[in-house]
């Protein structure tokens, strides 16, 4: 191979997982960032050589390419092939959407839920498409608040949407494994366009329906 990853498609992003799963065959999927991974190994202490680190490497860069294939997404097209016509102007409320990240400090994961409404303004989104917008963002090196802001962005451009409101619950392993290791605590962002930024009674009705 040559050490490259292929740009994914919207499509195809979903279909075709397998290819970050080692095969038992493959001896080898992308040299340089293997290397990278054994010289790690040694540099801890270990011996990538022993039986349960042989094919450590390998492991580390296709979960590392899948874990940031945010980078090859584009959420403009994700949006762009499921828009449909319709004379719809009460909000739509996605809640609950399962999301992973890498802190970009210090590239250990977040996770939680996205809830994300919006405001039509004569088109509406496939509903799955929502979720993959979150995942286009999330799957890079990130930040919780420009994970935020990226999403509510980006679904108020493509969309022409009267308003987008985006709140994002996680937990982040930089704080519970390491520094301060507290392990309940969760932070919640928020990014706020359009009516639900201007409109009181519209941003209060959006929190009330994403409320547990």
């Amino acid at each position: 191979m040559t050490g490259k990853i292929p740009r994914i498609s919207a499509h195809t992003r979903y279909e075709d997982e397998d290819r970050f799963e080692p095969s038992d065959s493959q001896d080898v999927y992308d040299p340089d960032k293997e290397a990278l991974i054994r010289e790690m190994l040694v540099r801890l202490g270990e011996d990538p050589e022993r039986e349960g680190l042989k094919r450590t490497p390998l492991r580390v860069a296709k979960a590392m390419d899948f874990l940031t294939q945010g980078y090859h997404l584009s959420a403009e097209d994700i949006i762009k092939k499921a828009m449909f016509d319709e004379d719809v102007t009460e909000m739509v409320v996605v809640r609950d959407i399962e999301f992973y990240s890498l802190c970009e400090h210090h590239m250990l994961p977040f996770f939680g839920h996205a809830h994300i409404g919006y405001l039509p303004n004569g088109r509406v989104v496939g509903l799955s498409k929502v979720a993959r917008v979150v995942d286009a963002f999330a799957r890079r090196l990130q930040v919780q608040e420009r994970l935020t802001s990226q999403i509510a962005d980006t679904l108020l451009k493509h969309l022409d949407a009267k308003g987008v409101a985006v709140v994002m619950e996680a937990s982040h392993t930089c704080m519970m494994m390491r520094g301060v290791q507290k392990q309940s605590s969760i932070t919640i962002s928020s990014a706020m366009r359009g009516a639900f930024e201007s409109d009181a009674r519209t941003r209060a009705e959006f929190m009330g329906l994403i409320r547990r």
